[in-house]
């Protein structure tokens, strides 16, 4: 039974959009379900296309010689009216793949150089909020080094870096807003003994 009859697009925004789905539900009734989308048109939705090219990417950034602290932000955000702790990210823009987008992501909000290291699947596009919004992100992992800065971001962000510790993040984790996949990589970050990214080379 094909459950998607029909796709309408119902919003003329920037970067983000609202489609309605005219479905078939598993007893054969109709319904519509909404979602919302980065791709530009209709028949570009993941529903339509079943091609999960990465939309975003989240960077985890270790940073120090001892490998010991973790890169983020504490960006503010219009949903919640509030600032919250999140690994810098960004969107892929046409032309770049993962690693080009993460290094120039990386760089824009927080002024360090990111040298990647290669994750295989970890950094494969993976679903964010898949009850309301077909949008997926890859992961690039690696080691910064520089001086956090603002100077590069945009005008429009509110961003402030954070080079934070073990200590720092299970501060985080009890008493700020965190984005919940930052959430999980700073448990694992805690978690973690000498290099945190040695798991990689666990996983390829």
């Amino acid at each position: 039974m094909k459950r998607i009859q029909n796709i309408e697009k119902l919003t003329q925004n920037p970067y983000l959009n609202l489609y309605r789905l005219d479905t078939r539900f598993r007893d054969g009734s109709s319904g519509k379900y909404y979602i919302s989308s980065r791709r530009p048109e209709s028949h570009a939705i993941k529903a339509a296309t079943h091609d999960n090219r990465p939309d975003g990417v989240i960077l985890y950034g270790v940073y120090g010689e001892q490998k010991d602290r973790v890169v983020l932000v504490k960006q503010y955000r219009y949903p919640i009216d509030a600032y919250v702790y999140e690994f810098p990210a960004g969107l892929v823009e046409p032309g770049e793949d993962l690693l080009e987008a993460g290094i120039r992501e990386m760089f824009e909000e927080t002024g360090l150089n990111m040298v990647p290291k290669a994750a295989g699947a970890c950094s494969r596009p993976f679903f964010t909020t898949v009850g309301m919004t077909d949008e997926s992100c890859g992961t690039v992992y690696g080691y910064c080094t520089g001086e956090p800065t603002s100077r590069h971001q945009e005008p429009t962000e509110d961003i402030q870096v954070v080079l934070a510790d073990r200590a720092e993040c299970r501060r985080i984790l009890r008493e700020e807003n965190v984005a919940i996949m930052c959430a999980y990589m700073l448990m694992h970050f805690i978690a973690s003994e000498g290099d945190p990214l040695a798991f990689l080379d666990k996983l390829n």
